[in-house]
């Protein structure tokens, strides 16, 4: 849960720069979007290591 707790004096435009900072902070956004659809095991599976063959031809 991401928290910016305000005093009376603070300008909004602050707060909303310190939220987007937190929630950047707390892969908010990253987990919403890998949440979005359902994948299945073996489909995770697949991108997974999709993802290794990309990251060894790209080091070597």
């Amino acid at each position: 849960m991401v928290e910016v707790k305000l005093d009376d004096v603070d300008r909004i435009e602050w707060a909303l720069k310190t939220f987007k900072k937190k929630v950047q902070r707390a892969g908010v956004l990253q987990d919403l979007r890998r949440k979005r659809h359902y994948v299945k095991p073996s489909e995770a599976r697949q991108q997974k290591a999709a993802a290794a063959r990309r990251r060894k031809r790209s080091r070597g």
